[in-house]
């Protein structure tokens, strides 16, 4: 059996909303594995962006703990989750959040600054990437010169630089088009495959999530259904 890289055990997050107590998340256990490619579907308000959210130690848990690559971080400090963070996963979005002021390869160089990576290494990695997406001519472009695919490209190869054990993709295609989304898809895919990266993948899009292979359903803050066989279309969950 593969590494496990995160442990989830009775994880719950809830907020208060007026009078009311809303669990977002709802005492889940669950296991994401080393080269892993796992997707989260579900329809809004269900929880899938909660989950991820604690899974990559932006939301603190209100009951549970999680355990990354072996570490159990329920005591650790906002800084200390900070510094994890960072060293230790990969974020893309729905909005890309690159720097406007910053070019391409600027952008993807960016959280080798933060982690001190000396400059030759940097400018050698920065490099390799934009090779191995084969989009170098990228390099030396500002955010608003870029396609909104050409961004979420460079947002992923950002989040990649680092090699995180763990990508975690918010809804990825939200803001592309069609043709553009499934390109992107393909592309997480062709890691996953070919890298060997593991990804936990959130959409309320059935059709993208079937690009993993394995796919969580989420209703109600809870796990309802763990799809391995893709052969195999599980109850309750439509196109």
């Amino acid at each position: 059996m593969t590494e496990e890289i995160v442990v989830c055990e009775n994880l719950s997050k809830r907020f208060i909303v007026g009078d009311s107590v809303v669990k977002a998340v709802d005492g889940v256990d669950l296991t994401f594995h080393r080269k892993e490619f796992t997707s989260v579907v579900g329809p809004s308000g269900s929880g899938k962006t909660t989950l991820l959210n604690l899974i990559g130690t932006l939301e603190i848990p209100t009951t549970g703990k999680i355990i990354v690559n072996g570490t159990d971080l329920s005591h650790f400090s906002p800084a200390d989750l900070t510094e994890f963070r960072r060293k230790n996963l990969g974020f893309v979005f729905q909005f890309f959040n690159l720097v406007e002021g910053l070019t391409g390869k600027e952008n993807v160089e960016l959280p080798l600054i933060f982690d001190g990576v000396p400059y030759e290494e940097r400018q050698k990695r920065v490099d390799d990437i934009f090779k191995e997406f084969e989009i170098v001519s990228l390099q030396n472009k500002f955010p608003e010169e870029l396609s909104s695919g050409e961004r979420q490209r460079v947002a992923i190869m950002r989040a990649l630089i680092n090699e995180p054990i763990l990508l975690l993709a918010d809804e990825p295609t939200g803001n592309l088009d069609t043709n553009t989304g499934q390109t992107v898809l393909e592309l997480f895919k062709q890691l996953n495959e070919e890298r060997g990266t593991s990804i936990a993948l959130v959409t309320h899009d059935l059709s993208a999530a079937k690009r993993a292979k394995r796919i969580l359903h989420m209703h109600d803050g809870k796990i309802t259904f763990d799809q391995q066989n893709l052969d195999e279309e599980p109850k309750g969950m439509e196109e």
